[in-house]
This record gives structure tokens, C-alpha cells and sequence, in this order.
């Protein structure tokens, strides 16, 4: 274990008018707590394409909000456990383990409050965020948690949530009446997560739209039933009526599937932003009007109308098979340090990964 000493305790932050302009910022968790607030010290959280579309989409979604910072600057969200080290909340104890959304560092202050799963994030500043980004959830009640998949439920647990209402909502729209489902970035984890629901659902067609280095892993995965590059469009059939799930966030993409299947195209589904350096306005296109979907907004629908404990059990049995599946092709990499989390996080903005990688970070002084 590092000397906390020769580990100085760092936040990491992005120029939010340019992802590539970083900084690292020496901080020290306060010296005492107020009522009502726990510290966490984040022991690992994963750096995945969703990060990058949480930055693209920072201000619209106010995603940069979650952790607000002096001007330019910005923190992005990320999933990771983290254990409390020191409460003044009499209802949290020191030593529990909480999955949730952290910024890149090495600690945590929540202002909390005890919920059925764990506790809520009651600061301030994060009243008007869904809820659903301020849980923080004790991994040790969690049936989709094993230690022996940590690094895959930190992958997906956070992201898959987005693929099953997706899916959820696509089928309760009975896909629009496509009987085709084309989904971009496909080697994307939330668009594999997407896949798996889809495949699990049946109906539809999958078609994943990748990129042609790509093209092999996405197939390996099992999960699409065509998997094609994206400069191959224009060779699907256009008569067939389809609905597009958009993870990529590519106007040039988005503009060729609309153009190529016209009024065929039924709904087309703005979800992420993998190509976030490849955006652009989109004009009057042809076929459905590109929708954005918003998570939270679905979750609540399924929430009241099923009731929290068996959405919260259907998602888990979901999660839990998914997280089964991705052992036949996700690799666990870890690494530990500012400068690894430097690499990792510009490889990740560059699209410079292996998509069959999961890369997990930590910057805790247990690790360092």
C-alpha cells in the first residue's frame, strides 16, 4: 500500500470547450464532515465510450452539473464503487461499498440520504438530476454483483440500464412497425447491451453498424444478426421498413441511413455520441425526425406502473444474464495512477481502444 503522503489526492478534469485540454488538480477531502454527509474513497470506476458522450452531451443534459468546477473547466461522470471511509450521517456506517456515479477522483463528498438500495444524493446542486444519477447503491445487496465479474459490473452496470429501456421502449412502440433495428457503434458496450435485449426480445432484425476494424469482434459477440461497415450502407435493403438506434453521434452516418432508407426509416433514435468529433447539424432529412431518448424518463413510466421492487428485479435478472454473456468477450485491463487515467481517458476520446477491452482506473492511495 502507497504512503498517502507521496499520493496527493487529485481530481481530473476536461476543458469542456476542448476534450483533449486536461488538467490535474491536487485537492484534500475536507477536514470535517457536515450532518448528514458520508466520504467516499473511490476504490475503481471504468472509463468507457459512454464518458465521452456524457462530455458531448454535457451541457444539453447537464452532465457537467453533477460535479460543477470553475469555468472552463469540467468533471465527467463516472460509474465506480466507492467504500465510506468517514460518516456524520447516523444511518450510513463506515465500511460499506456503494456503486454509483463518482467524478475522476480519489474521493467523494455526498450530502445523503438512506434510501431501500443504499442512499440518495441530496446536495444542492444535484436536486434537478434524476434520481437515477444520484443513487448510490450498496453493491453487497446487489444479486447482479460477484467479485469474480467486478470489473465487467462496473462495465455494464451503469450503461446497461440505457439498453434495456431502449429496448423496453422500442417494443412497447412495437418498433414503429420496422421489422429491422440498425444500431451504430455497435462495438460499443451499450450497444452490445442494446443487442443482447434485442436478441432476447426477437422480431426484429439487428443490423450492427461498426466500423471495419471493428467488424470481426462485433460478430464474435453473436448478438447481431448482420453486422456491416458503415460505409457499406447504402448496400442494406431500403425497402425494408426499419427503426435506427444512434450511439455514435455521426451527422455523416445519421444522414446516409435516413437518406438511404427515406420513409422506410419508421423512428430514428439519438441515444449517444461515440463519434462525438464527427457531430454536426443535420438539416431536413428524409424518414422519421431524429428523437433524442431519455433514459430517466422511461425508468420512471416502468417505475410507477410496475412498481420499483420488480423493475429493479427485472432489470437485475437482465443485468445478470448480460454480465454472463460478456465473459465469453470482455477482458478486464486495470490500471492505477494519474498517468494511467491520462492514457486511458485520451485513448477512449481518440477511439485508439481494443473494443474488446474494459478498462478500469483507479486513483486510490489502497491501489496507487
Amino acid at each position: 500500500m502507497a504512503d498517502r503522503c507521496t499520493v496527493p489526492h487529485v481530481n481530473f478534469d476536461v476543458d469542456r470547450t476542448d476534450f483533449r485540454h486536461t488538467r490535474s488538480l491536487a485537492t484534500e477531502p475536507p477536514t470535517e464532515l457536515a450532518d448528514g454527509q458520508v466520504l467516499l474513497e473511490l476504490e475503481s470506476f471504468a472509463i468507457t465510450a459512454n464518458n465521452i458522450s456524457y462530455a458531448a452531451s454535457g451541457d444539453m443534459l447537464d452532465y457537467w452539473g453533477f460535479f460543477p468546477t470553475d469555468a472552463p473547466w469540467g468533471r465527467i461522470p463516472v460509474m465506480g464503487i466507492g467504500r465510506i471511509t468517514r460518516s456524520a450521517n447516523p444511518d450510513i456506517e463506515v465500511g460499506g461499498r456503494y456503486f454509483g456515479f463518482f467524478p475522476m477522483s480519489d474521493f467523494h463528498v455526498v450530502t445523503a440520504s438512506p434510501s431501500t438500495d443504499g442512499f440518495v444524493d441530496r446536495g444542492e446542486h444535484r436536486a434537478k438530476h434524476a434520481s437515477t444519477y444520484r443513487n448510490f447503491n450498496l453493491v453487497g445487496n446487489d444479486p447482479a454483483y460477484d467479485p469474480d465479474t467486478e470489473g465487467q459490473y462496473l462495465i455494464a452496470r451503469g450503461l446497461f440500464i440505457t439498453s434495456y429501456l431502449a429496448d423496453d421502449f422500442l417494443g412497447e412502440q412495437e418498433f414503429f412497425g420496422a421489422t429491422t433495428a440498425l444500431v451504430t457503434s455497435a462495438s460499443s458496450r451499450t450497444s452490445i447491451a442494446l443487442a443482447h435485449r434485442l436478441k432476447a426480445r426477437g422480431g426484429v432484425h439487428v443490423v450492427g453498424l461498426t466500423s471495419g476494424r471493428n467488424i470481426e469482434f462485433v460478430r464474435t459477440v453473436g448478438l447481431y444478426d448482420t453486422v456491416i461497415a458503415y460505409e457499406d450502407i447504402e448496400t442494406l435493403d431500403g425497402s425494408e421498413p426499419a427503426v435506427m438506434v444512434d450511439m455514435a453521434g455521426n451527422a455523416d452516418v445519421i444522414t446516409r441511413v435516413h437518406n438511404h432508407f427515406g420513409d422506410q426509416l419508421k423512428y430514428s433514435c439519438r441515444v449517444g455520441a461515440t463519434h462525438w468529433d464527427a457531430g454536426g447539424a443535420l438539416g431536413d432529412l428524409p424518414g422519421a425526425t431524429p428523437t433524442f431518448f431519455f433514459a430517466p424518463s422511461q425508468m420512471k413510466k416502468r417505475s410507477n406502473e410496475w412498481g420499483r421492487e420488480v423493475f429493479e428485479t427485472t432489470v437485475g435478472t437482465a443485468l445478470a444474464d448480460f454480465l454472463d454473456h460478456s465473459r465469453a468477450w470482455m477482458v478486464i485491463e486495470r490500471s492505477s495512477g494519474i498517468e494511467a487515467l491520462e492514457a486511458v481517458y485520451r485513448a477512449t476520446l481518440e477511439g485508439d481502444t481494443s473494443p474488446e477491452k474494459g478498462q478500469i482506473v483507479s486513483l486510490s492511495a489502497a491501489t496507487a
